[in-house]
């Protein structure tokens, strides 16, 4: 699990020196990698993230990189849904906050779950590891912001009691600024 995590540091790093071009230098005694699929980034209408797993087995280290990445977006999804659940609320001045704002975050918790079975891979290679004849799997998956909106509606549409306090433009308004912010 360390050696995962100082990867990822390192992966981390490499992205941010890689992704602010030549004006800055790599530090003397360190090399710049650039790992496969972890060019993809989140956008104003896409989630995005990236991850990888090491097994003996290859489909392990699939199935390992796929875990992390679906966990990863499901709280990349879910921080945002809070967010933007939290801004609209409070932006229509509902009497019972704090009612709206768990049935809202109920509500979201299933939506993203129900998404996460749909994720599209945007970019997925496997290498092997001469070292340690160990398969590495690094995958990008993504899921689209519109969509889950779309979803979300559909699934407050079927509770009345939200639906007095929904407005999908507003909602979905709220939405689109949050994204930019991605």
């Amino acid at each position: 699990m360390k050696t995962n995590f100082l990867f990822v540091v390192v992966a981390s790093a490499s992205i941010l020196f890689s992704s602010c071009g030549s004006k800055i230098k790599v530090p003397k005694g360190e090399t710049e990698m650039v790992l496969p699929c972890s060019g993809f980034k989140s956008d104003k209408k896409t989630f995005r993230v990236y991850s990888f797993g090491e097994s003996a087995d290859m489909n392990v280290a699939k199935k390992k990189a796929l875990s992390n990445a679906k966990t990863e977006l499901a709280g990349m999804v879910n921080s945002t849904m809070k967010v933007v659940a939290d801004n609209y609320v409070k932006s229509m001045e509902v009497n019972n906050i704090e009612e709206v704002l768990e049935r809202f975050e109920e509500n979201s918790r299933m939506v993203i779950n129900q998404r996460l079975s749909g994720v599209v891979v945007a970019c997925d290679r496997v290498t092997q590891v001469a070292a340690t004849n160990k398969f590495k799997y690094y995958i990008a998956i993504e899921l689209d912001g519109d969509k889950i909106v779309k979803d979300y509606y559909k699934a407050l549409s079927k509770n009345d009691k939200l639906m007095v306090d929904y407005n999908y433009e507003k909602f979905k308004e709220t939405f689109e600024k949050e994204m930019q912010n991605q």
